[in-house]
């Protein structure tokens, strides 16, 4: 038997592939996919290598995470719960899309993850997989009893690797559990499985990896231009980027002066509710650029009918429907939206708060000759208009309030 697994090199998977091997006598392809994790990729072929992969591949993807899942939902303005950027969802579609294909190239007969069976993880892997390949076999190890009765804690996983010479860097006592991408880095369970306890106090200043506090940051407040084509980011300071670059040049703006924190509790898709802190720079500086384009640019109707449907296109990339009918449906709708969103947004970034400091556009929907309150000198808006119009609007109103009396006394 031939299994693929996607693999990060830590106390997880690395038992989990010398597992795999056991149970299964099987050969286990190694897969990282690069969408950012920076330094925790050193020495990851040779550590696979040594615990026991047959072959190990280590893919570089943040161009087209950036390009093709990141800027897509951005466009989207997705946030789920009005507070999370959604770092962590939009890249398993792309981590287990690649995984399936190569899985198929290596005539693989099935596919394994490390994510629990408590979180979203494992259902963003496999209705991935399912989309792309019905007829794999996706091994969960977690939701395997017996996996779960050999390694019932940390603690016994450090002791087999030990035992078989597994080479890992762990202790019995994590703090948090950490995963960082391009778009952000996610930490929770361990010490933050207690609500109540407060993040920002100093002594937990280098859980942070991406971020200053805010009051770390530099006294002096950073202005920024973004160029947007289409709600697309394509410059920062007027020099052309590819997303991957805006990311990167964000990143360290934003992790510059304090921006993108968020500390939240957050209702999984399985059911539980789950407390989760979040570093966003970039993305967050990017979502507030964007949508300042938008106010200029967007018909009314059309972002109005947008900001309605998002929350469900957030609860579809978080839940792990990002290759789904409804999905691609929203997304078409997303892009129609944003064929006019090209300008350039001036944010002043001060410690930890994004301030907008002027947006401009050759589409721009707004007329200050008619905003104007002085006089019209377009004649385009005539106030005594507004007479009739509310006098209609009323109207209903009004025949509810003689028919049922004040309406602030029903019920």
């Amino acid at each position: 038997m031939k299994i693929v697994l996607a693999y990060s090199g830590g106390l997880d998977t690395s038992v989990i592939l010398a597992w795999l091997k056991e149970k299964y006598q099987a050969e286990v392809i190694a897969f990282c996919a690069n969408v950012g994790q920076e330094e925790e990729l050193k020495g990851l072929e040779k550590k696979a290598l040594n615990t026991g992969a047959s072959k190990v591949y280590i893919e570089d993807l943040q161009e087209e995470f950036a390009r093709d899942f990141i800027f897509p939902m951005i466009q989207a303005s997705a946030i789920y719960e009005n507070q999370y950027y959604l770092g962590t969802s939009i890249a398993r579609p792309l981590i287990a899309k690649r995984m399936v294909e190569i899985a198929r190239e290596e005539k693989a007969e099935a596919i394994a993850h490390g994510a629990t069976g408590k979180g979203n993880d494992q259902v963003r892997f496999e209705l991935t997989a399912a989309a792309f390949a019905p007829d794999i076999q996706v091994i969960a190890p977690w939701r395997d009893a017996s996996f779960r009765d050999k390694f019932p804690g940390r603690a016994e996983m450090i002791k087999y690797c030990q035992e078989r010479n597994i080479p890992v860097q762990a202790t019995a006592k994590k703090p948090y559990s950490m995963d960082r991408n391009l778009l952000h880095i996610s930490y929770e369970a361990g010490i933050l499985e207690d609500p109540w306890m407060d993040v920002t106090r100093p002594e937990h200043k280098e859980m942070f990896k991406l971020t200053v506090s805010p009051e770390d940051a530099p006294d002096k407040p950073e202005y920024v231009t973004l160029d947007f084509e289409k709600g697309n980011c394509v410059a920062v300071n007027g020099k052309k980027m590819t997303p991957l670059e805006v990311m990167k040049k964000l990143n360290k703006l934003g992790g510059k002066h304090g921006i993108g924190r968020v500390d939240m509790v957050e209702n999984r898709y399985v059911g539980m509710k789950s407390r989760g802190v979040y570093e966003t720079p970039g993305g967050t500086i990017l979502y507030f650029a964007h949508r300042q384009v938008e106010t200029l640019t967007m018909d009314r109707e059309v972002m109005h009918l947008r900001d309605m449907l998002i929350p469900r296109y957030a609860e579809l990339v978080y839940y792990g429907y990002w290759y789904s009918p409804e999905r691609f449906a929203l997304q078409s709708f997303v892009t129609e939206s944003q064929k006019n969103v090209t300008g350039t947004v001036r944010l002043k970034l001060y410690k930890g708060n994004i301030l907008v400091a002027g947006r401009k556009s050759p589409f721009s929907m707004y007329n200050p000759q008619i905003a104007t309150m002085e006089a019209d000198p377009t004649k385009a808006y005539n106030q005594d208009d507004a007479t009739g119009f509310i006098r209609l609007n009323a109207l209903r109103l009004k025949v509810a309030a003689q028919v049922l009396g004040p309406l602030d006394k029903i019920g």
